[in-house]
């Protein structure tokens, strides 16, 4: 914790921070899968999710405010002597973030490759690499500056939003169908439920509680107005991207939508442009995604939620092995898994954790509960729908995700009493 104020977060660094963690892969990654779902209702759906992100920031903002700390939806469920649950949601949690990580892996090789053009392997290469450079660097304990994100955080929007104009300019609402099937509400829906990864990078700040100069009142407007930010922004992009390429195109080059509209609007300077925003919005979210979950994994260690070897650090102070298997897991489903899979598996994760968090706030915390009963039930919806997309669509996917819930729910109290016994004996040797 740092004990001088001056050196902790204001109000800039903290916006910069949330909106950073969510246009840092979302829009990148989500475009083309969003429009495949939702034609020209793409806008709404980005609506329909940004509205339950937005409550679920408002609830993340009051259950740190009530119990006085970060560390996200697990801490607070301690808080509340649901230590179980608590538990349990951390390994649902932690496999979300790996699969975030996966996303923008994926989405990084692709924009990459696209500009050397080296072959159908070099997308995958350059995911695997992105993400071991960056296991390097947090093993040697380099942190984030507020600094630079909030440049870099200027800089990606001034992209998108420019990029965004341009479409809007030529006005072509016919090219938000051309070449798909239309779609109606429930596209939108859908297309919500599907996308609600691009929303989640905000709860990074969670476990940046302690670095905020005054929290109380910085995280709840920087957060709450972070989010409203990034839904204005996503609606902008998704219809001016779509107006200058088509419907069609979007889908078809799903992996890399926004250089393809960047190369429609600008040639080869628009194609620069978005690949380099592209590289560092994705690099910058792996980094700081690695970075949290690897502290989130080793407090969840340290809790007797996963065994001991995981709270090591290294002379860095940095927990040197969460680092390296979230980081070569995230490469590995990076390789392994296609666009859509990844994106809608990791966005019913943190559907589920949307949720509890909604739910927590709802118990907790007594003023605007509405926020919060809203925030859940809209989440919850979202979760029954992603399911029903996921059992016709992707069932592989969904089986893996239900294997790991069971074994989060179920399974795991047999295995904590086996890492407890790891944890005993490793305190043991550690008195001798």
């Amino acid at each position: 914790m740092n004990s001088n104020n001056s050196d902790k977060m204001g109000f800039n660094a903290t916006w910069s921070m949330a909106v950073g963690g969510m246009v840092g892969g979302g829009i990148f990654s989500v475009l083309g899968v969003v429009v495949m779902l939702a034609g020209k209702w793409a806008w709404l759906s980005f609506t329909f999710a940004g509205l339950i992100a937005l409550a679920t920031a408002y609830s993340y903002s009051q259950l740190a405010d009530k119990f006085g700390e970060g560390g996200g939806a697990f801490t607070f469920l301690r808080e509340m002597n649901r230590k179980d649950f608590a538990g349990s949601l951390s390994w649902v949690l932690i496999f979300g973030y790996i699969l975030t990580i996966s996303v923008y892996a994926f989405t990084f090789g692709h924009y990459v490759a696209h500009v050397f053009n080296f072959g159908a392997w070099m997308p995958r290469a350059c995911a695997v690499a992105v993400v071991f450079v960056l296991i390097a660097v947090n093993l040697k304990g380099v942190g984030e500056s507020a600094i630079l994100e909030i440049v870099t955080v200027w800089g990606k929007l001034l992209i998108l939003i420019g990029l965004a104009a341009i479409g809007l300019w030529k006005w072509q609402p016919e090219q938000l169908t051309a070449g798909i099937e239309p779609q109606g509400i429930l596209g939108a829906v859908i297309g919500a439920a599907s996308v609600f990864m691009a929303y989640e990078g905000f709860q990074l700040l969670a476990y940046d509680y302690e670095d905020i100069r005054d929290p109380k009142k910085t995280l709840p407007r920087a957060v709450i107005s972070a989010v409203v930010a990034v839904i204005l922004v996503y609606i902008l992009v998704a219809t001016g991207a779509t107006m200058l390429v088509g419907a069609q195109t979007i889908v078809e080059r799903k992996e890399i939508a926004i250089a393809v509209a960047g190369r429609k609007a600008l040639g080869t300077w628009g194609l620069g442009l978005a690949t380099v925003a592209a590289a560092f919005s994705t690099g910058s979210a792996i980094n700081a995604t690695l970075f949290a979950t690897a502290r989130l994994m080793h407090e969840v260690a340290k809790d007797h939620e996963l065994p001991p070897v995981l709270c090591h650090r290294n002379e860095n102070g940095v927990p040197d092995r969460p680092v390296i298997i979230i980081g070569g897991i995230g490469a590995l489903l990076a390789v392994l898994g296609s666009l859509e899979m990844l994106v809608e598996a990791a966005s019913l994760t943190f559907l589920f954790t949307f949720t509890a968090v909604n739910v927590m706030a709802f118990l907790q915390c007594r003023n605007r509960r509405w926020v919060f009963g809203f925030g859940g039930v809209g989440a919850a919806i979202a979760g029954v729908v992603l399911t029903g997309r996921l059992i016709i669509e992707a069932p592989l996917a969904l089986a893996l995700l239900t294997t790991l819930g069971l074994i989060a729910t179920f399974g795991r109290p047999r295995i904590n009493r086996f890492t407890e016994r790891l944890h005993e004996k490793k305190g043991f040797e550690a008195s001798k």
